[in-house]
């Protein structure tokens, strides 16, 4: 049955926001949903405990879906039933239909055209290259929390090691949930870290899982990139089965294959493209997910979720010459014209949900166990080691070369009631619940082979001295109190403490307030503070990067290396928000809702306090690392390490502004447009130090934090459908802001200089998305579209920045991507 609680779970598939983003059809409309509605001061109704979950209506098709701001949204309040044109706080929904309407075959790249305070990485590199991140408003992935059906979602395994604005973010990978099983997306554009817990600092992304209990949908995406290279193919199927009319179960499933592209520029050792390390990786993902949900009692309903997703990828380093092998000649015979090493990575991803909810005395209560578990093995393929080769004769050229376990057990216990008193003339709504959660990270040992003597060439294996497992618990409580002060004035009051068995305590708050004007004008405002707790992959991790001529590492902060270079304990980052908005409609069916916002963030944690040469080889040979011969004598930052750190304070402002109108031709047709823009600007407040008194950080870094996500982000354009919805065009302009970076090096006077960078504008462009939708019949339909349609690509970098010659577009940064245009087939079908 359909109990009130249960409206946590309530879904309109293909519904949006009235006003704000029209009802989508099989169009391929690109532009988020937002809150920007016609401000209604009438109050929330729940559903009647007495319906049942299985016996509800069925959905209505798309074409018939009412007005979305009757929407139920369930991120950013303790109130059930509540609607997203009353919501206190900006909230953005994205259906499904928008993110297959993109042409993308993975959630984050999907994402990414639709919500412009949303950010990905230009590319990546190493192991990096293989989870899919996503930031908000400019700050690290680790200060986005990911929810599924408003369920903390566990993390992935895989740091992001490499140097950057996302060095070392273990966010959740969002794209180890299968999109055919995504009903929609909220994403929470406030600090939340009073309601959530740790994380929820630049906003929460909460994905709702399909919930039909009828249907069966089939989709194909086949598409390539405007170089020719990168092919993808995905399948995507879901369908849903009535359990007696009492319950659902809805099982979806996605393939999805990806091949290289390659964006390198010429090698500077042989004037040729041999060198493949700039682009995407290969990828292949297999993934299937289970939602169900049963009435017990006309008071009682059990639910429980399952995902699983399979990963192979495989990420090029640098080339090796033909030269490398000369001493070795069994092994030259085997790479004649030199050889790549290749990063491969097996990963398997899972999370199991159960849980019981209803109502009882008036009170909605839920107990939830959510386990989650992301493995990843990673080897070294195609590459050798020398070192072995010479003691003993022979090498390997594959390695089983690291591994990484990160688990998560989340226990919860959540309540709430609306009450109504004699003293108070408005309804008081009082939630509040405890939680439980165990979190572990494990590295593993590789093969002797891919660490002893000079370890496996490109991708070292993690030596004995530096595998281990640490683990943690964290215990929480919060209380949220929500009313109204007048008839249209809202307010909302949230507390929460939480322990860290290894960090301590942390306190936060926040207060959130709404009022109405009028049906056509509101303001709202929040304050509040929030944290992020250090991963254990932040305070454990260590690692080790090899080039053909130079070597870079992090180190454990808490290692003999790290503490006799001045490392301390890592601390929480804590953060202080500020945020205020208004909604209005100016002209009638014309939408608006602007938001500014202010996040201090102190104690940031990034790599810092880098050391470099015989101080670098010193600090990595006590911590057991096997280096390259030679390396002792190495110059400046050929050789280098680190370790996280709280490096500095940080200041973000920005605004958001989302509008929407809609036009009716009549009998040729309607259309919806839309325009949504987020600016944004990181300043650095204050640098720390070392125990040492040196500086941690360089003024590569102090970019990394404060001007690698572009200072703006714009979307707009609209959608036209014929009157009888047989045909839809979507054209859409994005237009990314500049970023700027200070850049190696790498000929020159400044020759791997550690104090003298260049810095680089990568200047603001324009990229076009458009498709066109035909719609067969009924229930088959086909559209063709471009993302990015006339190839628009990074500036380039100049020659003497480039190591090697071969980046010539900078990775580090989170602007347009490097694959240029992308060209697509989608065909669909719903029965």
């Amino acid at each position: 049955m359909l109990t009130q609680l249960s409206l946590r779970h309530v879904t309109l598939l293909g519904t949006s926001l009235l006003g704000s983003a029209f009802v989508l059809m099989m169009d391929g409309s690109r532009a988020a949903t937002t809150q920007s509605v016609p401000v209604q001061h009438k109050q929330a109704h729940a559903t009647p405990a007495s319906r049942k979950v299985g016996s509800r209506p069925a959905p209505k098709p798309p074409s018939e879906v009412s007005g979305g701001s009757e929407a139920i949204v369930v991120t950013g309040t303790r109130e059930f039933g509540k609607k997203a044109r009353d919501s206190i706080a900006p909230v953005d929904i994205v259906t499904n239909r928008q993110l297959t309407g993109t042409g993308q075959p993975t959630l984050r790249d999907s994402l990414a055209l639709l919500l412009p305070s949303l950010t990905v990485p230009t590319g990546g590199f190493d192991a990096g290259a293989l989870t899919d991140t996503i930031s908000l408003r400019g700050l690290n992935p680790n200060e986005t929390l990911v929810l599924v059906d408003g369920k903390r979602r566990h993390t992935t395994a895989n740091i992001y090691a490499d140097g950057g604005p996302a060095q070392g973010s273990t966010p959740v990978d969002i794209d180890m949930i299968p999109m055919s099983m995504i009903d929609h997306i909220e994403v929470l554009r406030d600090g939340a870290s009073a309601q959530y817990g740790s994380d929820a600092i630049a906003g929460v992304v909460n994905i709702i899982l399909k919930k039909q209990n009828h249907g069966l949908t089939m989709r194909s995406n086949t598409g390539i990139t405007s170089e020719g290279d990168g092919f993808q193919q995905g399948v995507f199927i879901d369908g849903g089965l009535n359990l007696n009319n009492r319950g659902f179960v809805h099982i979806g499933g996605d393939f999805v294959h990806q091949d290289h592209t390659v964006r390198s520029g010429a090698d500077n050792r042989t004037n040729t493209y041999v060198n493949q390390l700039l682009g995407q990786p290969e990828q292949t993902r297999e993934s299937v997910a289970i939602n169900a949900g049963y009435d017990i009692t006309d008071n009682v309903q059990a639910y429980a979720s399952a995902t699983y997703a399979h990963r192979h990828a495989e990420s090029y380093q640098n080339y090796r010459l033909a030269s490398t092998l000369a001493k070795y000649p069994g092994y030259a015979a085997i790479y004649p014209y030199g050889y790549a090493p290749i990063e491969a990575l097996n990963e398997d991803d899972y999370e199991l949900t159960a849980g019981f909810k209803g109502t009882l005395a008036g009170w909605h209560w839920d107990v939830s166990s959510v386990f989650g578990r992301d493995y990843d093995a990673f080897d070294t393929e195609s590459s050798t080691n020398v070192g072995l080769y010479t003691a003993t004769g022979q090498t390997p050229t594959s390695f089983a070369a690291q591994s990484y376990n990160d688990t998560q057990w989340t226990n919860s216990v959540d309540l709430s009631r609306k009450f109504r008193t004699s003293f108070w003339p408005y309804a008081i709504n009082v939630a509040g619940g405890a939680s439980y959660r165990y979190e572990a990270y494990a590295i593993g040992t590789g093969s002797p082979a891919s660490y002893t003597y000079s370890s496996s060439d490109g991708f070292p294996g993690t030596n004995p001295a530096n595998a281990g497992k640490w683990s943690r618990d964290v215990a929480a409580g919060y209380l949220d109190i929500s009313t109204n002060l007048m008839k249209h004035w809202q307010i909302d009051l949230a507390g929460r403490v939480e322990h860290y068995t290894d960090v301590g305590n942390t306190k936060t708050g926040k207060i959130s307030t709404r009022y109405d004007f009028s049906p056509r004008f509101a303001i709202r405002g929040t304050f509040s503070n929030g944290f992020h707790a250090p991963t254990l992959a932040q305070e454990h991790y260590s690692a080790l990067s090899v080039s053909p001529t130079a070597a870079s590492g992090i180190i454990a902060a808490n290692s003999a290396g790290a503490l006799a270079n001045g490392a301390s304990t890592l601390k929480p980052e804590s953060s202080t928000s500020a945020e205020g908005g208004i909604i209005v409609e100016p002209i009638k069916k014309l939408h608006v809702t602007v938001d500014v916002y202010q996040i201090d963030l102190r104690d940031r944690i990034m790599p810092g306090g880098t050391i470099y040469g015989s101080q670098a080889y010193s600090a990595l040979q006590a911590d057991g690392f096997n280096l390259p011969a030679g390396s002792e004598n190495w110059a400046g930052s050929q050789l280098a390490t680190h370790w996280f750190a709280n490096v500095a304070n940080t200041r973000t402002q920005g605004l958001d502004l989302t509008a929407t109108y809609p036009t009716d031709f009549g009998r040729y047709g309607h259309a919806d447009w839309d325009v949504a823009i987020n600016l944004n600007r990181t300043r650095l407040r204050h640098q720390a130090a070392s125990t040492t008194g040196a500086a941690l950080l360089n003024a590569q870094y102090i970019a990394y934090l404060t001007t690698a996500y572009p200072r703006s982000k714009i979307i707009f354009g609209g959608t036209w459908r014929s009157a009888r919805n047989k045909w839809a065009v979507s054209v859409h302009e994005i237009r990314y802001g500049e970023t700027t970076s200070q850049l190696t090096y790498y000929t020159g006077p400044y020759t791997y200089s550690t104090s003298h960078f260049l810095e680089f504008q990568n200047v603001p462009k324009w990229t076009t998305n458009a498709s066109v939708t035909y719609n067969i019949t009924p229930k088959w339909s086909a559209t063709i579209g471009g993302n990015n349609i006339f190839a628009k690509f990074p500036s380039v970098v100049p020659e003497g920045n480039r190591y090697l010659g071969v980046p010539k577009y900078y990775m580090s940064t989170s602007q347009l991507g490097m694959n240029g245009g992308y060209y697509y087939l989608d065909v669909s079908a719903r029965f």
